[in-house]
C-alpha cells in the first residue's frame, strides 16, 4: 500500500497544468460558447489579480520562481481568448456580456473614448513598466550570474572552516544556482509581456478593420452602424485582454525589482517600516502640502486633508521610535550605576571576544556582518566533535585595542589576538604566492604559516588563479575555534557537567545515578572531563568515560588513576583518532631508556612525574624534538608511544612544549591499526627510519 505525503500537491493539481495547456491549444482551434467565454475570461481577471497580490507579498523574488513559466502561460492563455472572442464578434457581433460590459458600460459605449483608454493603458504597459521591467531583470541576471562563483567561493570557505556542514552547502548552492535560474529565465519572460502588448494592438485593429468589412461588404451596413456595432466590441475585447496584462506586468516588475526583506507583509511591510518611519520627512511634508492648498485657486479641502494625514503619521513615527526605547520608571538609578548593572560589567565570562570598533560591522546584518551566526555554528560544531557545551561567547567592542583587531579572552585572560582588516581577505603562503599583488605581510593566527592582506577585489583574481583565500570573518572564526579546542578543558563548569550527567539519565540512568552521593562526586568527573579534553579526547562517549570512572573510583579517588581508567575504555576510539587512513605513525622509546624511565617515576598528590636531573630531562627532551623533526619532514604526524605506567609521566613533561603531541600508551592501539615506527627516543641521538 503506498503511502501520502501531506505535502505533496495532489493529483489533480500536479496534472492541471498539462490539461490547461491541452485546453488552450483546444481553444485556439474551436469555437466557444458565450458563457464559458465569459467564464474564462472572469477567470484571467481574477488570476492575473491573484498573480500580482502574491507578488506583493512575497519576502523575496525567489519565493515565487514559477512565476517566468507562469508568465507563459497566462499569455498564452490571453492570446487564446482574444482568438475565441474575436471568433465571436466577427461571427455573430455578440462575445458574451462581459466583453459587452466593458465597450458599453466602461467607455460609455464612445468608441473614440474607448480607443484612446486602450492606447493609453498600451503605453503605460509598452513603454512604462515592460520596458523597465525589462531592463531591470537584464540587470539582474547580469550582475547575480556574475557574483556566482564569488558565492560559490564563500560556500567552500565556510565549509571548509567548519561552519556549516555537506547538506548546508548543498542547500546554499542549490539556491544559489536557483537564483542565476530564475533571474536568467525573468530576463527571457520579459519579452512576452513586451510581445504581448504588441499582440494586443494588432489583434484590436484586425477586429476593427474585419468588423467594418463584415458590416458594411457583407450585411449592407453603413459605416456608422458598422462601427456602432462591431468597433465598439472589438475595443472592449482589447480592454478585457489588456487589464490582466497590466495586471501580469506590474506583477513581473515588482519580482525584479524587490529586494530580499526580513519585514512581514512584503511590499505592504516593507514601504510601512521604510517609508513613513521618518517623523522630520512626514512634518516637512505636510507643511509643504498646506503651502500648495494655500495657493490662489487651490481646493483647500483635499490638501488640509492630505497634511492631517501626513501629520497622524509623522507623530505615530515618533511614539514607535521612542517607545521600543523607553524603560520603566523605577527607584533605581537609570545612568547606568545600579547594582545589578554593576555586577554584570563586572562578571567576567567564560569566553569573550573583544573587537576594536571598526570590526563591528562583522556584527551587523544590514552590512553584510554574519559573526554571531558563524558563532553558533562554531559552537554546534563543537559539540558534535568534542561531546561538550562550549559557553556562549560575550563580544563586546574595545576601543582600547589597535585597529583592525580583536582579542579572545578565556575567564578574562587573553589567550589569541589577530586582526581583520575591512575590505581585506587573507591569501595564504610567502610572497611568491600572491605572485606581485600589493598586500601587507602577516602570518596566520592559527598554524602560524605566512600570509598577507589583499584587497577583497585582488583576491578574487588570486582564489581564481588557485590561492587559498579566507575572508576576514572567517579568519577570526577559525582562530576561534582553534582557541575553544585548546582551551575546552578549562571552559568546561561544573554546571555544564551537570547538564551532561543530566543528559546520560536519559540513555543510562543507572550509570548516572553513581555520580554524585556515595558515588564518584561531581567534582571528580569534572576533572577527569578537563584532562581528557586537554589531551585532545572527545568526551562524546559520556557512559563508557562514567562506567570506567565509577569502577575504578571504588579502589582510588586518585585523580590520574581514574582519568587513565577513561582512556582505557576509549583507548581504540582514541588511538584511531590519532591515525591516518588506518595507519598510525608511532615514535617509541628505545628498550632501555623506557626501563630507566620507568623506574624514575614517582607519584605524588599532583600525579605522576620523572626523578631525574635536569641534563637528563634535556637530553630527553632534544632527543624527542629531532625525532619529531625528522618523522614530520618525512610527512608524518607522529605520536609517542609508551608503556601505560609511564604515560602520564611523559605527557606531563612534553605538554609545555607541544601540546598537541599525543602520547600514547599501548593498551589504547587498535587492534585495526597498522601501527608503523618511524622514530625511536634515544638519550644520545633520534634515528628516524
Amino acid at each position: 500500500m503506498s503511502t501520502l505525503n501531506p505535502k505533496a500537491p495532489g493529483r489533480l493539481v500536479v496534472l492541471g497544468v498539462p490539461m490547461l495547456i491541452v485546453a488552450l491549444v483546444v481553444m485556439l482551434v474551436l469555437p466557444l460558447p458565450k458563457v464559458l467565454l465569459d467564464l474564462l475570461l472572469a477567470t484571467n481577471l481574477a488570476a492575473s489579480l491573484v498573480v500580482l497580490l502574491t507578488a506583493l507579498m512575497v519576502k523575496r523574488p525567489l519565493d515565487l520562481s514559477v512565476f517566468p513559466a507562469l508568465l507563459l502561460i497566462a499569455t498564452l492563455f490571453r492570446l487564446a481568448l482574444n482568438i475565441s472572442s474575436t471568433r465571436l464578434i466577427l461571427l455573430d457581433a455578440d462575445a458574451g456580456k462581459i466583453i459587452e460590459a466593458f465597450g458599453h458600460v466602461v467607455i460609455g459605449g464612445n468608441l473614440v473614448v474607448g480607443l484612446v483608454v486602450f492606447l493609453i493603458l498600451v503605453v503605460i504597459q509598452f513603454i512604462v513598466i515592460t520596458a523597465g521591467a525589462g531592463r531591470v531583470a537584464e540587470v539582474a541576471a547580469r550582475f547575480t550570474l556574475d557574483a556566482m562563483p564569488g558565492k560559490q567561493m564563500a560556500i567552500d570557505a565556510d565549509l571548509n572552516s567548519g561552519l556549516i556542514d555537506d547538506d548546508e552547502a548543498r542547500r546554499r548552492r542549490s539556491e544559489v544556482a536557483r537564483e542565476a535560474d530564475f533571474h536568467g529565465a525573468m530576463d527571457g519572460a520579459s519579452k512576452f509581456v513586451k510581445g504581448d502588448a504588441v499582440a494586443g494592438i494588432v489583434i484590436v485593429m484586425i477586429n476593427l478593420v474585419g468588423g467594418l468589412v463584415l458590416g458594411v461588404v457583407q450585411q449592407g451596413m453603413s459605416l456608422s452602424e458598422s462601427a456602432s456595432r462591431y468597433a465598439l466590441l472589438s475595443v472592449g475585447d482589447g480592454l478585457v485582454s489588456q487589464v490582466p496584462a497590466l495586471l501580469i506586468s506590474v506583477a513581473s516588475a515588482v519580482l525584479v525589482t524587490r529586494v530580499q526583506s526580513d519585514e512581514e507583509g512584503g511590499l505592504g511591510g516593507d514601504v510601512a517600516a521604510q517609508l513613513f518611519r521618518s517623523a522630520p520627512a512626514l512634518r516637512v511634508g505636510a507643511g509643504a502640502v498646506v503651502v500648495l492648498g494655500l495657493l490662489p485657486g487651490m481646493p483647500r479641502l483635499p490638501f488640509m486633508l492630505l497634511a492631517g494625514l501626513l501629520l497622524l503619521a509623522g507623530s505615530r513615527a515618533v511614539v514607535e521610535a521612542v517607545l521600543p526605547s523607553a524603560e520603566p520608571v523605577t527607584d533605581a538609578p537609570s545612568d547606568g550605576d545600579s547594582v545589578p548593572e554593576l555586577l554584570d560589567s563586572a562578571r567576567v565570562e567564560p569566553l569573550e571576544l573583544h573587537l576594536s570598533p571598526d570590526l563591528l560591522d562583522l556584527l551587523d546584518p544590514a552590512r553584510g556582518g554574519n559573526l554571531m551566526d558563524r558563532v553558533r555554528a562554531l559552537r554546534k560544531r563543537t559539540a558534535g566533535e568534542l561531546g561538550v557545551v562550549v559557553p556562549p561567547v560575550r563580544t563586546q567592542d574595545a576601543p582600547q585595542l589597535p585597529h583592525s583587531t580583536y582579542a579572545i579572552h578565556v575567564h578574562g585572560v587573553e589567550v589569541g589576538r589577530g586582526e581583520a582588516p575591512a575590505g581585506c581577505s587573507l591569501v595564504l603562503g610567502d610572497e611568491d604566492a600572491v605572485k606581485g599583488v600589493p598586500g601587507r605581510p602577516t602570518v596566520d593566527p592559527v598554524f602560524g604559516m605566512p600570509a598577507s592582506w589583499v584587497r577583497e577585489e585582488m583576491a578574487e583574481v588570486l582564489a581564481a588563479e588557485g590561492a587559498t583565500v579566507i575572508d576576514r570573518g572567517s579568519v577570526l572564526v577559525t582562530h576561534l575555534a582553534e582557541v575553544v579546542r585548546r582551551h575546552a578543558g578549562d571552559l568546561l563548569g561544573r554546571q555544564d557537567v551537570q547538564v551532561l550527567v543530566e543528559a546520560v539519565k536519559a540513555v543510562s540512568p543507572t550509570v548516572a545515578a553513581e555520580v554524585g552521593g556515595d558515588g564518584v562526586s561531581l567534582a571528580e568527573v569534572q576533572g577527569v572531563l578537563r584532562d581528557l579534553l586537554d589531551e585532545g579526547v572527545p568526551v562524546r562517549d559520556l557512559v563508557r568515560i562514567l562506567e570506567a570512572v565509577t569502577a575504578r573510583a571504588r579502589e582510588t579517588r586518585q585523580r590520574e588513576q581514574l582519568v587513565e581508567a577513561a582512556r582505557t575504555a576509549l583507548g581504540p576510539a582514541i588511538s584511531s583518532g590519532a591515525a591516518t587512513g588506518g595507519r598510525l605513525a608511532a615514535l617509541t622509546f628505545d628498550p632501555l631508556l623506557e626501563q630507566s624511565l620507568l623506574e624514575a617515576v614517582r607519584v605524588g598528590e599532583g600525579g605522576s612525574w620523572l626523578a631525574v636531573d635536569g641534563s637528563r630531562i634535556e637530553a630527553l627532551l632534544s632527543s624527542l624534538t629531532e625525532a619529531l623533526a625528522l618523522a614530520e619532514a618525512q610527512g608524518h604526524r607522529p605520536v609517542v608511544v609508551c608503556s601505560a605506567s609511564l604515560r602520564p609521566a611523559v605527557r606531563r613533561l612534553v605538554a609545555p612544549a607541544r601540546p598537541d603531541l599525543r602520547v600514547l600508551a599501548y593498551p589504547d592501539l587498535a587492534r585495526s591499526l597498522h601501527v608503523e615506527p618511524v622514530g625511536v627516543i634515544r638519550l644520545e641521538s633520534a634515528v628516524a627510519h
